[in-house]
């Protein structure tokens, strides 16, 4: 099962997601309480592994922004969120990066429809931490896909049985307060997840 952690913002929280076991870390370089600028993210991602997926996460910025920023950051994943539109994903193509597609489930579930290498199935209030109804994308969404939204560590077992992702991605379900990430959930998690 493949695990991100998102929203990460601190060296010490990024050196437990990776000692844990972490798949990808995510640092959201758009309206968030949780945003880093490009710099900060850089030097993040310098401390990462090169078998952990480093993610840079946009939600409506333009391509351009988005070009620049993940330039700047270093990161080798690009995360738009939203309903962006195909032709983002083919701008950002040339990059040479991961690039991944977050949408809620209303939207089209195939991984890969964009052009995207991983898509991401959030809430409909992305972010949020509200859980939703996981099941309702079970069979729904195909290749690699990976379920979000209001997964914690002591619901992420029963989330990937409902739903049957590829991976999981989590960010507020590991803190301690919004923005704050707490390193004993982030372990608890992935404990969860590979128990």
């Amino acid at each position: 099962m493949f695990v991100k952690i998102c929203g990460l913002s601190r060296a010490e929280h990024v050196a437990t997601a990776v000692g844990a076991g972490a798949d990808a870390i995510g640092f959201v370089m758009t309206r968030s309480p949780r945003r880093v600028t490009p710099e900060r993210a850089a030097e993040l991602a310098a401390e990462v592994p090169g078998h952990v997926l480093t993610v840079g996460v946009f939600r409506g910025e333009d391509p351009e922004t988005v070009r620049a920023a993940a330039l700047a950051s270093g990161v080798r994943a690009v995360q738009l969120h939203g309903r962006h539109p195909h032709a983002d994903f083919t701008a950002l193509k040339d990059l040479g990066v991961t690039l991944i597609r977050a949408v809620d489930a209303q939207a089209d579930l195939r991984c890969g429809a964009y052009d995207e290498d991983l898509l991401l199935v959030d809430a409909p209030h992305a972010g949020s931490g509200e859980r939703w109804d996981w099941g309702a994308v079970r069979g729904r969404a195909s290749g690699r896909w990976m379920l979000a939204g209001g997964l914690a560590p002591g619901n992420v077992r029963a989330a990937i049985e409902a739903a049957a992702p590829w991976g999981v991605d989590v960010s507020s379900g590991v803190e301690s307060a919004p923005g704050v990430k707490d390193s004993r959930l982030i372990e608890e998690f992935l404990r969860s997840v590979r128990g």
